[in-house]
C-alpha cells in the first residue's frame, strides 16, 4: 500500500515537473534559456559568498553582545527583528534594482526605496519597543541569585 502511494506520488511529481519544463520551453526564448543558468549560478554565488558570511557574522556579533548582563532576555527579540528585516530586504531587492528601467511593466510607479526604508524603520521601531517592554517588565536579577528564595 505504501509503495503504491509512493510510486503514485513520484509519478505525479515527475509528470508535473515535465509539464512545467514544457511550459518553460514554450514561454521562454532560447537566449533567455541560456541566461537562466547564469542568473541561477549568480544567485548561488551571492548566497554562498555574501549572504552566508553576513549571516554568520551577524549571529556571532549577536552572541558576543548577548553575553552582557541581562541581555540574554532580549536576544529572541533582536533575532526576530533581524530576521524580518532580512526577509523583507531580500524580497525588495529586485524591485529596488529594477525600478525605473521599464524592464517589468507590472511594477507600479511608486517610490520603492522610500517604501522599503519606511517598512524597515517600522520593523526596527517595533523591535525596539518590544525590547524595551521586555526589559521593563522582567526582573533585572533573578530572585534565586539574590537569596530571596526559601525564606532565608
Amino acid at each position: 500500500m505504501i509503495r503504491t502511494a509512493r510510486a503514485a506520488l513520484g509519478a505525479t511529481g515527475v509528470g508535473l515537473g515535465l509539464w512545467g519544463l514544457r511550459l518553460l520551453l514554450q514561454a521562454v526564448s532560447v537566449d533567455a534559456l541560456i541566461r537562466l543558468p547564469l542568473w541561477l549560478g549568480g544567485a548561488v554565488l551571492v548566497d554562498d559568498f555574501f549572504l552566508v558570511p553576513l549571516t554568520l557574522a551577524a549571529g556571532w556579533l549577536l552572541t558576543r553582545w548577548s553575553m552582557g548582563p541581562d541581555r540574554h532576555r532580549i536576544v529572541g527579540t533582536v533575532r526576530t527583528t533581524g530576521l524580518y528585516v532580512g526577509i523583507t530586504t531580500l524580497i525588495a531587492i529586485p524591485l529596488l534594482i529594477r525600478q525605473g528601467t521599464g524592464a517589468n511593466p507590472t511594477v507600479l510607479p511608486r517610490n520603492y526605496l522610500r517604501d522599503w526604508l519606511l517598512l524597515e524603520a517600522t520593523i526596527i521601531v517595533i523591535g525596539l519597543a518590544v525590547a524595551v517592554l521586555q526589559r521593563r517588565f522582567t526582573f533585572s536579577r533573578s530572585r534565586a541569585s539574590s537569596g530571596d528564595i526559601g525564606g532565608r
